[in-house]
């Protein structure tokens, strides 16, 4: 790994995320369009609330960010929003505090503490921001709030309408994938918009299902390889929102449509819709990922999360695209593990396979 450097300045008109949710925006829509009067209201009501966490983020999110002070240590606190939306809310636990009785706040805690463990294990990662941020996180946020998301400098987590979803502290993928678009807020600053965009929501989809993978000690071959597995009610026909092995499949219900996400480029979205399909087309690298990790074998964290990993933190620019990703992969394949290795011919096969290359 190379000596930690400080973040990278962003410029003033480049297209960040400025809020980035684990429930993609065109589920919204079909429930708005499919849903219930009542799923209606909520869908539209979330709706509402995120346009205002938008406007809010991009006038302070950033300046509030920046002057954090880092903790330098694992260093968690939970908040409770009350059911209301200003943030962070009231503290409910800290770093070493006894479990709470709220299965939310003691969620929030222990995936938080799963995200730091990991970067710190095995990437040798102090924290989010790569110089021991804290991780501040607020649960309880909204009525009925049907998203999760990081705002740039902490977590929110809704509790579900219970009818759709349940809280979304209760998947730990939802949980990384959030926290790690702070990583990528720190490092390759992918433009949340089209390709770069994808690749940005790719890579907290990868972590994401890594951490999981890392807490259940599953090899890749072992991983069901789900996004947010658990996280919709038994009233939805569909086990997760996004599946990295096979995309399209995670779910095909009558309120939420089908899963829209293609597995390789011949089946690209071309639309305008969610910011040129960053959560539509993440299907495409999501896959090339499962592709290379299962075709290498073992834990996925190991050898092609730390070819990724490097390729986030090391190669990627904020307008890097699908080609960039497999050529910046391929090259630190071959720089890890040596030149027409089997890391690097499965990383190479992945890409092809998924029609980037």
């Amino acid at each position: 790994m190379k000596k930690r450097r400080q973040p990278r300045c962003r410029r003033r008109d480049q297209h960040v995320c400025t809020i980035c949710c684990i429930v993609p925006p065109h589920v919204t829509d079909r429930i708005i369009i499919n849903g219930t009067e009542t799923q209606r209201d909520w869908a539209l009501q979330n709706l509402r609330t995120s346009e205002q966490i938008r406007g809010r983020r991009e006038v302070v999110g950033s300046v509030s960010s920046f002057f954090r002070v880092p903790a330098n240590e694992k260093r968690r606190t939970i908040y409770s929003a009350e059911f209301k939306t200003e943030l962070p809310g009231k503290i409910v636990r800290v770093e070493e505090s006894a479990p709470s009785t709220d299965v939310a706040v003691n969620e929030a805690y222990e995936g938080s503490g799963a995200v730091y463990d990991f970067f710190k294990e095995i990437y040798q990662r102090e924290s989010i921001d790569g110089f021991g941020m804290r991780l501040d996180s607020t649960v309880h946020y909204g009525q009925r709030y049907n998203n999760a998301f990081w705002n740039g400098s902490q977590m929110v987590y809704g509790d579900g309408d219970g009818e759709l979803f349940n809280r979304f502290t209760i998947s730990i993928d939802v949980i990384a994938h959030e926290l790690t678009h702070g990583i990528t807020q720190n490092e390759a600053q992918l433009v949340y918009r089209g390709q770069p965009g994808a690749l940005n929501e790719s890579f907290s989809d990868v972590f994401g299902v890594l951490v999981k993978q890392k807490v259940l000690n599953q090899t890749a071959d072992q991983a069901d390889w789900l996004i947010g597995e658990g996280l919709l009610t038994a009233k939805v026909n569909g086990n997760a929102l996004r599946s990295m092995k096979a995309p399209g499949t995670a779910y095909d219900d009558r309120v939420l449509g089908k899963d829209p996400q293609p597995g390789d480029m011949k089946s690209i979205y071309t639309g305008t819709a969610d910011n040129g399909g960053v959560h539509i087309n993440s299907g495409i690298p999501n896959r090339a990922f499962y592709l290379a990790a299962t075709a290498i074998g073992g834990y996925a964290w190991e050898k092609a999360g730390k070819i990724w990993y490097i390729a986030l933190t090391e190669r990627l620019r904020p307008n890097s695209n699908f080609r960039s990703a497999a050529r910046a992969t391929s090259t630190i394949a071959a720089e890890l593990y040596g030149t027409n290795s089997t890391e690097q011919k499965a990383v190479q096969n992945a890409w092809r396979t998924v029609g980037v290359m």
